[in-house]
């Protein structure tokens, strides 16, 4: 796994409670297991939240260059919206 680095991490009380708590019902073996996981999940979001923002750019991006959609007629839409709905239902 390579080299280690010990830190010292401080965590309110109901935080530390429930760390000892997953480690007392044998979810975890140390509170470095705990720190390890949530690190992991941390680093997954952050990376399913990079690509996601990357995929919105990438649609934003693709829309405004398709150009505009022309003149919009408001109470079509509005019609159209709420037979959708009224189907949905």
């Amino acid at each position: 796994m390579g080299q280690n680095e010990r830190m010292t991490v401080v965590v309110p009380e109901p935080m530390a409670e429930t760390i000892h708590a997953a480690i007392r019902t044998g979810e975890y073996a140390s509170v470095s297991e705990v720190v390890r996981d949530a690190m992991r999940l941390w680093n997954e979001r952050r990376a399913f939240r990079a690509e996601e923002l990357r995929a919105l750019r990438e649609a934003w991006d693709r829309g405004k260059a398709s150009g505009t959609a022309g003149p919009l007629d408001m109470n079509s839409i509005i019609a159209e919206a709420r037979n959708e709905a009224d189907i949905a239902r």
